[in-house]
């Protein structure tokens, strides 16, 4: 007879604050003060907070002039996208040092599968171990935080528990700098009493229906037949709940975690009307999305296009390309056939523009379809003068470059209060930087 599999002993690590965090380990004058990554305008928005700012109520993705109304002191800074991705880099290495198995979610926080794993950090350097309980996975996050923060000089808050769901709830209860062990027999202390939101999946309108019915927290969902779950959110999303709020979840730490899509958004603080102004800015973002495809070598197949108005009305398009590409001429020049046959706006000028791309693989992936494309000698010089233009990036930093339709035309036409939905500022509609998407 078989032996049964191992338990499982899955670990979610959780940045603090993380772009905050940064920030004051490089100014060590910003310790203790609040101070918010964002761009302040009226339709700017919050990207990320440090803790003393949210003892004000300030959070991520809230509007910058109600974190301005509810924090007037906080120092702002706009962000540095590229700082930041380069220390995530860097802590992603030390997590690799624990296990194979780790599963970025974002830029800051990332699952990990310990189940069977020999790691020094486990038992000692010397004499490594397999991980076979949660208390052998206490060790590894112990070990995790303590070379995060001498290496890097930051705080991370790890979860540790025998499934996905339980580790993400477990690194949440006690940051910043928090360790929490979360085992299945802790579930009616531990989770049952938070707010029926904190189930994955749970968003404004499933709780505001659940909250209807009486349920109120994870144990009230926990007690009540699956039957009325089923009634009030559909017959396998009730199942689900239920599983999840007895702590019940067998999904798998997903190595091969690729990137659906990569976008980027600008909202701007006085709506484009001029042609040639909203040209522009297909190119900045075109040229952003592509860059951000060869920084991590990957094509894509389809772009998309995102169009609002000062009034909301919002369009989105998508076009598949003949063959994949990483390059900004090809990007745009779908995108202004977008723009130019597919959008009307009438008199309304534009409020947000978004570029993006879908349909992503590995350079290479599809060979023989991209043979007929790079044939092409203008597509050709266009690589070639991206991975110049990327090499000179590469030495001497992210603004070193930029194309010269993308240039400021004048210090006059400078706007304050442009932002992108990242929330990193720019002064004018053609200036050519913002935070990209990755899902």
């Amino acid at each position: 007879m078989p032996s049964p599999p191992p338990a499982r002993v899955i670990l979610h690590l959780d940045m603090d604050a993380f772009y905050a965090a940064v920030e004051v380990r490089e100014d060590p004058a910003l310790r203790g003060k609040p101070l918010i990554i964002g761009h302040r305008g009226r339709r700017g928005v919050v990207s990320t907070c440090s803790y003393e700012a949210r003892r004000f109520g300030v959070r991520s993705a809230m509007p910058s002039v109600t974190a301005e109304r509810l924090c007037p002191q906080a120092t702002w800074l706009p962000g540095r996208m590229d700082l930041y991705v380069e220390v995530s880099h860097r802590i992603r290495r030390i997590l690799a040092d624990a296990t194979p198995i780790v599963e970025p979610l974002s830029i800051d926080e990332a699952f990990l599968d310990l189940t069977g794993v020999a790691s020094a950090a486990a038992g000692s350097a010397r004499a490594p171990r397999r991980v076979e309980t949660l208390d052998d996975g206490r060790r590894v996050a112990a070990w995790l935080k303590t070379r995060i923060h001498d290496e890097e000089r930051l705080t991370a808050s790890v979860g540790v528990a025998p499934n996905k769901f339980l580790a993400k709830v477990a690194s949440d209860l006690e940051k910043p700098d928090g360790l929490v062990v979360l085992p299945i027999e802790a579930v009616p202390a531990r989770l049952w009493p938070l707010p029926v939101s904190r189930l994955w999946g749970v968003g404004p309108k499933t709780a505001a229906r659940l909250e209807k019915a009486r349920i109120m927290t994870i144990g009230d969902v926990a007690r009540r037949p699956v039957a009325d779950l089923e009634g009030l959110c559909g017959e396998s999303w009730g199942s689900h709940l239920l599983d999840l709020a007895h702590g019940r979840d067998d999904r798998p730490v997903a190595v091969d975690h690729e990137a659906k899509s990569i976008s980027e958004e600008r909202t701007y603080g006085e709506d484009l009307r001029d042609p040639d102004a909203i040209d522009r800015a297909l190119l900045a973002r075109a040229d952003g999305v592509a860059r951000e495809l060869r920084r991590h070598g990957l094509v894509a197949r389809t772009v998309h296009l995102k169009v609002r108005t000062g009034d909301f009305t919002t369009w989105t398009r998508a076009r598949t390309l003949p063959a994949p590409t990483d390059l900004a001429e090809v990007v745009v020049e779908a995108a202004r056939e977008l723009f130019r046959d597919r959008i009307r706006l009438g008199r309304k000028g534009v409020r947000l523009l978004g570029v993006g791309v879908s349909g992503i693989e590995p350079v290479g992936a599809g060979a023989p379809a991209q043979a007929a494309l790079f044939a092409d000698p203008g597509v050709e010089r266009a690589r070639r003068a991206a991975r110049a233009a990327d090499a000179v990036r590469a030495r001497l930093g992210e603004d070193a470059i930029t194309r010269a339709r993308l240039l400021r035309r004048a210090p006059a036409k400078r706007r304050r209060g442009d932002t992108d939905e990242g929330g990193k500022g720019e002064g004018d509609a053609d200036e050519a930087s913002s935070l990209p998407s990755v899902d």
